[in-house]
């Protein structure tokens, strides 16, 4: 099949970290209003996720972190009841509200059916809306708006549950996913490529130098055709090499020039085109196959007008 998953889910909008936090339920509204109206919501095959066990989390995170994750939930549902404080901050950035457990449940769980869907054969490739966001999401920690991480979770579950040999992971956020090279580096079936802003948040950013992992680090105010040749002369020659089965992208729309999260400037067309290019390999060496899942992307103009072009290229529309 040719068809585009978009999977997303009301817990997701449930998940807020307070007033003003830039990571806000508004962002998926954003993205859904923009596909609505230009129509590309109809070209879209939709598609309820399921949470994931406990068991698939434990692919890539420890069994205490999952388990401080659902205490401290299940603690501030107690303390509302009794007029106490709505959200732990399990950091200066990352907060937990009630519903924070059960949606990074579902955020991983949607990464997990769209991987399951996908290798049916069933789609061909697949956008999940979702939120919390995963790529900062150590094994063992959650930071960064972070507390699963969905991309990792999805790529192991590939390879341990549908036996898959080699996986791709792409990280375009304007962060670099730090949790992600937590649980892949090292992993020889796992090539992760990324480009990121640095110095920037998380300090430090690439901390392993693991064969599997292909970091471009870049100063601020790097523009799109830079990035792009940076790509086709780093990334690209990688993922050929490697040829995965199946690739999946921590798609992060935070270095759009638009977005003061970052200082970046990339715009829709060079988002566009890295699609372009990803699927290109996929179809040679992945049957076309693509999980695609949300991570940054703060200003709400330039994240849903990057989504778009994001899944125009996957959808063919």
């Amino acid at each position: 099949m040719n068809a585009t998953g978009y999977y997303t889910h009301p817990l997701f909008r449930k998940h807020e970290m307070g007033p003003g936090h830039p990571e806000c339920p508004q962002r998926l509204s954003a993205i859904d209003d923009r596909l609505l109206v230009t129509g590309v919501l109809d070209a879209l095959e939709h598609r309820d996720p399921t949470p994931a066990s406990v068991a698939e989390i434990e692919l890539a995170h420890g069994r205490m972190h999952i388990a401080a994750m659902r205490g401290l939930c299940d603690f501030l549902k107690e303390d509302i009841l009794a007029g106490g404080p709505t959200h732990y901050h399990v950091d200066a950035d990352t907060a937990l509200n009630e519903y924070s457990y059960e949606a990074a449940l579902m955020s991983a769980g949607a990464a997990i059916c769209a991987t399951d869907a996908v290798i049916a054969g069933e789609l061909e490739n697949a956008f999940c809306a979702v939120r919390p966001p995963g790529h900062h999401a150590c094994r063992d920690k959650a930071m960064g708006f972070c507390v699963f991480n969905n991309v990792a979770i999805a790529a192991k579950y590939a390879l341990e549950r549908h036996g898959l040999e080699r996986v791709a992971i792409v990280d375009f956020d304007v962060h670099h996913g730090n949790g992600t090279e937590n649980i892949v580096a090292g992993d020889d079936r796992i090539l992760m490529c990324s480009f990121y802003q640095h110095p920037f948040y998380p300090e430090g950013g690439a901390l392993s130098d693991a064969p599997n992992l292909v970091n471009l680090p870049v100063p601020a105010y790097t523009k799109g055709l830079e990035i792009r040749e940076l790509i086709e002369a780093s990334w690209l020659p990688r993922l050929e090499q490697h040829q995965p089965q199946l690739i999946f992208i921590s798609a992060g729309f935070d270095a759009h020039r638009e977005d003061d999260m970052g200082q970046l400037g990339l715009v829709e067309q060079d988002y566009a085109w890295i699609t372009l290019k990803l699927k290109a390999v996929a179809k040679r060496h992945a049957q076309g196959r693509i999980v695609s899942c949300l991570e940054g992307g703060y200003d709400l103009s330039s994240l849903s007008r990057s989504v778009e072009a994001h899944l125009r290229v996957l959808a063919d529309v």
